[in-house]
Formats: C-alpha cells, sequence, structure tokens
C-alpha cells in the first residue's frame, strides 16, 4: 500500500541541506514510499551517485540554468523563490493529471517557507525539514516572534529550556545582526506560516536536545529524525549506505583512506570548515601554524578556492606530517581508527557526524548557526574544547596548538573521547529499530501512507 504514496522532497541546493534531506529520503524509500527528489540545475549537473532504488531524481528550474549564486546570496535566493515557486506548481500541476501515483507530501526546506503555500494549494500536506539544530531553530523563532529585541542590548539571553547564551554563543545573525539583515529576515521567516504545516521534521535526535525538543513538541507537531548519517556507520539498516551520494565537489576519499591506514590510532587531526567558510589569509597562516606545531599527524580539507590562502612552502614543509586535500567523504574519514580529533567550524552536519562517530572536537566556528553549536559541543554535550579568538576576531596558531595537545595528548582529552563515545551509542540507538528517532520515520511513514489511501 506504501508504494502507491509519493513524497516530493525539495532542498535549498547547498551541500549542507541536500545532504540531510538526500539521507531522510532514502529512509522513506526503504519503507516503499515513492520519493522524488528535486534538484536545481546547478546540483543536477555535479557528482551524483546514487543508486537507483533509493530515490527518484528530477530537475527543477531555478531561473539561472547553473544556479550561480554571483550576484549575492539574497538576491539569489529571491531569484531562487520566483523561479521555483513556478516550476514546483507546474511540476505538481502536471503530476496531478497525468501520474497514476501524484504526490500527497511536500517535504521542503525550512529556509523555503514558501513552499508550504504552494503544496497546500495543489491540496498537499506540507513538511518543513530544518537542516538547522533544534535550539538554533527555536533562537530564530523567538527573533521573529520579538521575545527579544536586536540590536542586542545585554551580555545574555535566557530562553526557554536553554542555557544561558552569552552573546558570542548567539548565530552571527544575531550577534551582529546589522551585518546581514537580509540573511536574518530570510531565517527568522522560515516561522512565518508555521502553524499551518502538518510536520515539523528535525535533523537531530530526542536525547541530543531533550528539554528543547520537548518545549518545540509542546508548540508544534514536531518530529526528530536525525542523526542523517549514512546507514553503514550507525544502525546498518540502508544496505551499502555509505556516503550520502551527492557532493557538489569531488571528493578525494581513496588517497585520504590510504594514507589514514599509515597512521596510528588516534594519532590524526582532521581538519575541515566545510563547503562554505571562506577565511582570511591571516586565519589560514595562524591555522597552518598552529596544526605544524602541535606535534600531531592531520588531514587537512582546503577546498580549491582557499589553496591559494596557504603559506608559501607550507604542503613542502609538512609533508611528512600533514596531508591536504580539496574534498574528502567526511564520514568515511571520521569513521577512521586514526582520527583522534575534529578541528571543525561546527556546522550542524559536521556536529551530527563528530557525535555520530564519537570523536571529540576542537571548536572553530566562524558564522551563522555555528557559535551556537560549539556552545552546546563545550557546555552541554561536553565533547570538545571552543578555540578563543583574539580581538581582532583571530584565532592564533599559539591557540590552536594548546587546544590540539590538550585534546589528542591530555586527560581532558580522554574525558572528551568518553564523552563522545557515549553520543555515539545514543546516536546509534535513535535511529536503529526501535530508537526514537526510527519511531518518528516510521510514524510519519504511516500517517502519509494513510493519507494516500483516503
Amino acid at each position: 500500500m506504501a508504494g502507491k504514496t509519493h513524497v516530493l522532497v525539495i532542498p535549498f541546493p547547498a551541500q549542507g541541506h541536500m545532504n540531510p534531506m538526500l539521507q531522510f529520503s532514502k529512509h522513506l524509500t526503504s519503507k516503499g514510499v515513492k520519493v522524488t527528489f528535486l534538484l536545481t540545475p546547478g546540483a543536477f549537473s555535479t557528482n551524483i551517485q546514487l543508486q537507483a532504488n533509493f530515490v527518484n531524481i528530477a530537475c527543477i528550474s531555478d531561473g539561472s540554468g547553473q544556479g550561480d549564486q554571483a550576484e549575492g546570496m539574497v538576491a539569489y535566493v529571491e531569484r531562487f523563490r520566483a523561479a521555483v515557486s513556478l516550476s514546483l506548481a507546474e511540476l505538481i500541476g502536471k503530476q496531478k493529471s497525468s501520474d497514476n501515483d501524484p504526490a500527497t507530501v511536500l517535504v521542503y526546506d525550512s529556509g523555503m517557507p514558501w513552499a508550504l503555500e504552494i503544496a497546500q494549494r495543489f491540496g498537499l500536506r506540507g513538511a518543513p525539514f530544518f537542516t538547522q539544530s533544534c535550539a538554533v531553530s527555536a533562537i530564530y523563532y523567538h527573533v521573529y516572534e520579538g521575545n527579544f529585541k536586536l540590536p542586542l542590548e545585554g551580555v545574555t539571553v535566557a530562553l526557554p529550556s536553554m542555557p544561558l547564551l552569552e552573546t558570542n554563543d548567539l548565530p552571527s545573525f544575531i550577534s551582529d545582526a546589522g551585518m546581514y539583515p537580509g540573511l536574518l529576515s530570510l531565517l527568522i521567516n522560515q516561522f512565518s506560516n508555521i502553524q499551518k504545516a502538518d510536520w515539523l521534521l528535525f535533523n537531530t535526535f530526542d536525547k541530543l536536545e531533550e528539554e528543547i525538543v520537548n518545549w518545540m513538541a509542546s508548540q508544534w507537531p514536531v518530529k526528530t529524525i536525525g542523526p542523517t548519517i549514512p546507514s553503514t556507520y550507525l544502525d546498518r539498516r540502508l544496505e551499502n549506505d555509505k556516503d550520502y551520494g551527492l557532493n557538489l565537489f569531488q571528493p578525494g576519499a581513496e588517497a585520504c583512506i590510504k594514507w589514514l591506514d599509515t597512521m596510528e590510532k588516534g594519532s590524526v587531526v582532521y581538519v575541515s570548515f566545510g563547503s562554505l567558510a571562506s577565511l582570511t589569509e591571516n586565519q589560514m597562516e595562524e591555522i597552518a601554524c598552529g596544526l605544524k606545531n602541535c606535534g600531531s599527524y592531520f588531514l587537512w580539507v582546503v577546498r580549491d578556492s582557499e589553496e591559494s590562502k596557504l603559506p608559501r612552502g607550507f604542503m613542502e614543509e609538512t609533508s611528512e606530517k600533514g596531508l591536504i586535500v580539496n574534498w574528502c567523504s567526511q564520514v568515511e574519514v571520521l569513521a577512521h581508527r586514526a582520527v583522534g580529533c575534529f578541528m571543525t567550524h561546527c556546522g550542524w552536519n559536521s556536529t551530527l557526524e563528530a557525535l555520530s562517530l564519537g570523536v571529540p572536537v576542537v571548536a572553530v566556528p566562524q558564522w551563522t548557526d555555528q557559535a551556537t553549536n560549539a556552545k552546546f559541543i563545550v557546555d552541554v554535550w561536553n565533547v570538545g574544547l571552543r578555540v578563543k579568538a583574539n580581538d581582532k576576531g583571530i584565532i592564533t596558531g599559539e591557540e590552536i596548538e594548546v587546544s590540539v595537545k590538550e585534546v589528542m595528548e591530555g586527560e581532558r582529552g580522554n574525558e572528551l573521547r568518553r564523552n563522545a563515545a557515549c553520543w555515539k551509542e545514543l546516536a546509534k540507538e535513535a535511529v536503529d529499530e526501535g530508537g526514537s528517532s526510527a519511531k518518528n520515520i516510521d510514524q510519519f511513514v504511516s500517517e502519509i501512507v494513510q493519507l494516500s489511501s483516503t
């Protein structure tokens, strides 16, 4: 009966948004639900490695033909909204008139609340998918509701079911509200029609954000369905699910793993700042200095666009101690026995991957939600250290060296490793049969199947 149930899934075309929504789609497909995953031309033409039995991929116009964001993020998002509103409506309309199994549910990126209006116009149920933590989402909700004013008037913010947050623990769009007014507006407007949504899907798990999940569940029909990590590394319930299967960057997994295989257990610092962060040349020099002097081996992901910022001669000088690659399969690297800690920008996907694979963290947040994630990594989940920036906003090589040594060699590092190992088990428990997230996915499938049969 589930075979008649058809779900459209539309992510925002950025790596950190597509991966978790694609992973969720695989779980729906494994339960007999037909899923059509909608990609813009730029994402569609990238390195898609999907087994045919996972999900159907369809292309949807974003008005550019290439997904070019050169005009600036806010302008791109506005153009994206105008074009996708038309092409999504056209696609749903065609399905309604010609498809034997037309979609009954639209799962859409929470940053696209206008998609719900399109879904409901055609009689579809709608579920926003939040690719950030419940805590960060709740902060944006409180701003939307006017529960605290911007610019901030004090140095701390007290919110329901959350630890006391200092200014530098808040998302950068809030702590420095004047810098990105357009992006802040986009983020808080996630909640503009939230009361009309049928379900709210969050890429987290109950025990990770227990208090805030309970608070949210008292407001809305919340379902935690994470962590959306490839199944091989957690519950193994999806066959051959070793990677997300969609990369905007060409991974160099083979070279990374071959190199890691030569290293001793826990001897390597893995360093990556994600798919979007752009560091200054000064900051890159400081990171290079810290890694060079920390005494550990390192694997550093430096995207093509960032490579010119490396200090001259650094790669040659550290060739016996470090490996620099343009991209890699992060989950495969974090799961490797040789990795002893993860120096990360604390994007939500990277945070969940570290927790799910039991790797302690050196937190180097850059912007958006990352400072809030770092706060929870350090003070709530106790799995990492946050490197302090100086008064110019630069994280010095000395601070990086000290933090890496503390995690890799000190007693504090042993404590963080033990805590990370506990979260790894809780993440696995959540997605395994009978776990909180697994039950929520089963319940979601049951509810949408029932819709299709009425």
